[in-house]
């Protein structure tokens, strides 16, 4: 009987043989490069690997997997062991994983600034000022960062909501204004609901504002806005604290430059809001 998780690089060498010259190409890159694979969507494999989408999926299928996401996942188990494998790295311990989370926050941050594009942000932000009515939406953990974006545009603006549940996503997708802006916030950029909500936006004149970590995955290619944010998630970290952060570090840069830029109207909503909340505070 096979062992329930036999570790996948020992599955591509016993297969090594058996795979077509394109799928061996894949191979070939996997094993050298596997710790980076697992934080790779399929179509920046297939270009670091310069394979077509359909030979990475052949290829996962021909290690008896149903498909790329299930392969990724093989790979961080592989990951996992090697990590819990006995180490001097003090991660036993408070101060342990202190250093561990602050090092990870850090180059989080430090890859969003890199990752930066300010003609991207200048754009969107024009959108952003133009547009009558903006909704900010996601799923699962990117549906709070797309809650966190219209909070923290509320105090400067009336014009920015959130909307969490896929139907009504739709719904609004599918009543606002020509003119009125989408921001999708989706790590992977490769969610159904989103796909399906930039697809009727686009086919409605709505602009769209994508935020994710991959700037070849098929949300990308939809929207008119990309902006890219850094910090690499595994397929077993579903919204890791890190991916948040490095999304925040991007709606505040597009935050400060719509306040920049319409600095005496968000300053005048901003006194509105904090005379209307004085007396809810003891």
């Amino acid at each position: 009987m096979d062992k329930p998780h036999l570790d996948i690089l020992d599955r591509i060498h016993a297969a090594y043989y058996q795979l077509t010259a394109a799928e061996r190409k894949v191979a070939d890159y996997v094993l050298a490069n596997h710790a980076q694979v697992q934080f790779m969507s399929i179509t920046q494999l297939a270009d670091e690997c310069g394979a077509a989408e359909a030979t990475i999926s052949r290829f996962c299928r021909s290690l008896k997997l149903k498909g790329f996401n299930a392969f990724k996942i093989e790979l961080a188990r592989h990951s996992a062991a090697v990590a819990a494998s006995p180490s001097e790295k003090d991660t036993g311990s408070v101060s342990g994983y202190s250093l561990e989370v602050g090092s990870q926050a850090i180059d989080a941050v430090n890859q969003t600034v890199r990752l930066v594009e300010p003609e991207q942000v200048l754009r969107a932000v024009e959108m952003l000022e133009k547009a009558p009515y903006v909704v900010c939406i996601g799923s699962g953990g990117s549906m709070i960062m797309a809650q966190e974006c219209a909070h923290m545009f509320s105090i400067v603006s009336g014009k920015f909501v959130a909307v969490s549940d896929s139907h009504m996503q739709m719904s609004a997708a599918a009543t606002m204004a020509a003119g009125s802006v989408v921001i999708l916030f989706s790590y992977s950029g490769a969610t159904t609901s989103g796909l399906q909500v930039l697809e009727l936006a686009k086919s409605r004149g709505i602009s769209t504002i994508l935020v994710t970590r991959f700037p070849k995955s098929p949300a990308a290619t939809l929207a008119d806005v990309v902006l890219r944010c850094g910090s690499n998630e595994g397929p077993f970290q579903f919204g890791s604290v890190p991916a948040r952060i490095a999304q925040l570090v991007v709606v505040d840069v597009l935050f400060q430059e719509f306040y920049h830029r319409n600095q005496d109207s968000c300053e005048e909503n901003i006194q509105s809001i904090a005379s209307a909340l004085s007396g809810m505070h003891v």
